[in-house]
């Protein structure tokens, strides 16, 4: 279902309104739409003789989720199948894929993302910019995007895509148009390289991670002058910086440096944090990437077991720590590495882990805003605001499971769902992924 409010106009009714900024939902609901745009929204408004209503009934409105930490041309979800298609899939089958990625995320409420990340080992081709172009065209139903194309690595590091294959077996050593470079001039380079080539923001892997074979999870990849050169190249292009980082040491260069969010940060120390919130640095902790990892553990080879349960023994208590010091949370989850459109399992996550269901939902809307540097176009539902609205069951501040079961989406003014679901949430699996094995 697409239907656009053009020179008509929507009233979306609901029992409940969370505007994206308050710290209590509003009672009995009204958001008037006309075209894109927000034009008037309160609790019992008068409604325009001439407007269509839609009365959603028993149901909290809110502003379209976000999640500042997808990888939407990708799947992750089954390690070693992934390996093997590094080696022989076409890359426009990659982008047809996509598309249904795209598909199941906005279906499932999340109007907006960032896209940290689209790698394709032995090409160029920037599927994130395709795809980020086709749907700001209407060709492709998806989310809003932010990218990033490839991330920006040290050799040998997490991001480079050669490390763990045999010596040249792509037929050379990656560069900077791989996003690969080594020392501050080189890293300077690969930041104009990709924003030359459409990247809205830039990422980089400063630590070790989880799913690169020959490197340790947490050890520092950049040095501070290479950081210092990223983020001042980025910021020059008025662009921002996310980085991946679990360990503790390349965290506190990065927010030294200045970058604008720490993706993962598993091994955080308080005193990082500590930094980090004076600092105003976002934390972008993606629990359900760990929460997927762990619970297909025996699937992954020994390294990488080792590295998952050292990184998910960690991250409870970062993550606890950063919710009682109130480290800025942006709501972000590595979708990939579970399947696409399961993205509001994270709530679950992060309110079991400490945070209150309301700064839970903020995390996904106005603080996401604030990070993508969105916030005077999107994340909160006011006048003049783009009209993205979505529905979801009951009160989320009561069963925060709610935000799984999104009933209605509307982005820029334009009705994408309205109605239940008719099958699972997922682009790329059908499993559905426990959301308790670490919210003690």
């Amino acid at each position: 279902m697409s239907v656009r409010a053009a020179d008509s106009t929507i009233v979306l009714k609901g029992a409940r309104l969370f505007d994206g900024k308050s710290k209590a939902l509003i009672q009995n609901g009204v958001v008037i739409v006309q075209g894109d745009k927000i034009v008037d929204v309160d609790s019992n408004i008068a409604i325009p003789s001439d407007a269509k209503v839609i009365d959603l009934g028993d149901v909290t409105l809110s502003p379209g989720f976000m999640d500042a930490h997808t990888h939407l041309t990708a799947d992750y979800t089954d390690f070693n199948k992934r390996r093997l298609e590094e080696l022989d899939l076409n890359v426009s089958e990659q982008a047809i894929r996509a598309t249904a990625y795209a598909r199941a995320t906005v279906e499932a409420g999340f109007t907006t993302v960032r896209d940290v990340g689209s790698r394709f080992t032995a090409s160029h081709e920037f599927v994130d910019v395709a795809l980020r172009n086709s749907i700001n065209k209407g060709v492709v139903i998806g989310p809003r995007m932010l990218v990033a194309t490839h991330g920006i690595g040290a050799t040998g590091g997490h991001f480079d895509p050669t490390s763990g294959f045999r010596d040249f077996l792509f037929g050379r050593e990656p560069d900077y148009t791989d996003g690969i470079a080594d020392g501050p001039d080189e890293i300077r380079k690969a930041v104009r390289f990709e924003v030359k080539n459409g990247a809205d923001v830039i990422k980089a892997a400063v630590s070790g991670g989880v799913f690169s074979l020959a490197d340790e999870v947490d050890t520092p990849q950049f040095t501070p002058a290479e950081m210092a050169a990223l983020v001042d190249e980025t910021h020059r292009l008025r662009k921002k910086v996310a980085v991946h980082c679990h360990g503790d040491q390349a965290a506190r260069d990065a927010i030294q440096a200045g970058v604008d969010s720490i993706e993962h940060g598993s091994f955080m120390k308080p005193e990082t944090l500590t930094l980090m919130k004076n600092k105003g640095t976002f934390l972008t902790p993606t629990l359900m990437a760990t929460e997927w990892i762990m619970s297909k553990i025996d699937n992954y080879p020994p390294a990488l077991q080792a590295k998952a349960r050292a990184a998910a023994a960690a991250r409870s208590d970062m993550f606890r720590n950063a919710v009682k010091m109130g480290v800025k949370i942006s709501f972000g989850t590595d979708a990939a590495v579970f399947p696409h459109g399961q993205n509001a399992k994270e709530f679950a996550l992060m309110t079991g882990l400490g945070m209150a269901p309301i700064d839970a939902l903020k995390s996904a809307t106005s603080n996401d805003a604030e990070l993508l540097g969105i916030a005077q176009k999107t994340g909160t539902l006011e006048k003049g605001k783009l009209a993205d609205i979505i529905a979801m069951p009951g009160d989320p501040t009561a069963d925060i499971t709610a935000t799984e079961r999104v009933s209605f989406v509307m982005k820029d003014g334009r009705i994408i769902r309205n109605g239940p679901a008719t099958a699972p949430n997922s682009a790329t699996s059908k499993s559905d992924t426990p959301v308790s094995a670490f919210a003690d």
